[in-house]
């Protein structure tokens, strides 16, 4: 099985099920010198972590994270940076009705008809436990490219949808409440929605806002590699994803061209943002800001028909310990895929900028060579 890495010169690769031993991840890539604030690691894998509220999944995981190479008297080496999270608290029983039945909407059918066998526990391999792990290297992200502010936060659950806009909220009320939406009056009537449905035996979905402040211009390539088309990759890599929308997005297709066009004032800078701070695929400067619309998880504590693995028909019901919303325990997850796409890019933009100095260095030190040979000659 391939694909078990993300990113380009900062890159992740991940391994571990939901219910083995352990989860972890190798980071290679990241810059030395950095003096890594371990505290900040664990709180983002704190915001993550299961049973944390009455109104996420029951199970007990401390979350703790354990690194194994390429940080050095709390700094980071320049060589790969291990790391290990042990799971703690797994009950495999919870899965034992579904050994040989197709759970609706999991990724159960396609991964046993891909691969010829599958973890059947919490979905082994493809369960959102694995994000813990780009929580981790999210978070050593965001300290690298700690002048870039990150901010993500629950916008809508069902149909309850907040109307303000980002610059109207209180980032730091994100974390006040459970639901983790800064406009108090609204994340109480949310947090009481999913109560509800979880008493119903039944799940709900959700959105996602996220927000990325003092964006350096530049990021981003024109054609291949273009900044929103990696945020949306990273974005529908996350488990229950089905939609990614930046700036003015579906919204925009509503609007004419002489109201949607952000004029240029005389600093660079636009009078209104509706390009969500990216043109042509490379960051301008202005916030970049986006929505990531999640589906209700598929795991129901209600009878469902389906098949078994010889394409009878049977039925199933959830068992154990489930998320009835996955949304606020994934808004520290797309914080975390941002800051690691940021970090890349900004780390290639890095690369090219320092190319660009060598070759000019290059250049200056070859002309004043010439200058003394003729000199001399003189």
């Amino acid at each position: 099985m391939a694909f078990n890495s993300f990113g380009n010169l900062l890159k992740l690769t991940t391994y571990g099920e939901s219910h083995g031993t352990a989860i972890g991840g190798v980071i290679d890539g990241f810059p030395a010198g950095l003096v890594v604030d371990f505290d900040a690691i664990q709180e983002e894998l704190n915001r993550r972590k299961p049973g944390q509220s009455a109104i996420v999944t029951q199970r007990k995981e401390p979350d703790t994270v354990e690194f194994l190479s390429g940080i050095f008297e709390g700094i980071t080496t320049g060589t790969s940076i291990g790391f290990i999270i042990k799971n703690t608290n797994q009950k495999s029983h919870d899965y034992s009705h579904n050994t040989d039945v197709y759970r609706p909407s999991h990724a159960d059918f396609t991964y046993d008809k891909k691969f010829g066998i599958r973890d059947y526990r919490g979905g082994g391999r493809s369960s959102a436990r694995e994000t813990a792990n780009w929580v981790v290297a999210g978070a050593l992200a965001k300290q690298l490219i700690s002048n870039i502010s990150i901010n993500a936060y629950t916008s809508s659950v069902g149909d309850l949808e907040m109307s303000k806009e980002y610059h109207q909220l209180d980032f730091t009320k994100t974390e006040a409440n459970i639901v983790r939406c800064p406009d108090e009056i609204m994340a109480a009537k949310m947090i009481k929605k999913i109560k509800e449905i979880r008493k119903q035996g039944d799940t709900i979905g959700g959105t996602i806002s996220c927000v990325a402040k003092n964006i350096p211009v530049g990021l981003g390539e024109h054609i291949f590699n273009k900044l929103h088309a990696a945020l949306g990759n990273a974005m529908l890599t996350l488990n229950a994803v089905k939609d990614f929308e930046f700036g003015s997005g579906f919204e925009g297709t509503k609007m004419k061209g002489s109201h949607h066009n952000d004029i240029v004032n005389e600093n660079g800078s636009t009078k209104s943002n509706l390009s969500g701070g990216i043109q042509g695929g490379i960051s301008n400067g202005m916030d970049i800001y986006f929505r990531v619309a999640f589906k209700p998880v598929a795991t129901i504590m209600q009878e469902q028909q389906t098949i078994n693995s010889k394409g009878d028909e049977t039925a199933i019901m959830g068992k154990g310990r489930h998320d009835p919303c996955v949304v606020p325990r994934a808004v520290p997850i797309i914080e975390a895929l941002t800051a690691l796409v940021l970090a890349d890019f900004w780390l290639r933009s890095e690369e090219h900028t320092s190319e660009l100095q060598s070759r000019s260095d290059l250049v200056c030190r070859l002309l004043l060579e010439k200058k003394k040979k003729k000199k001399q000659h003189s």
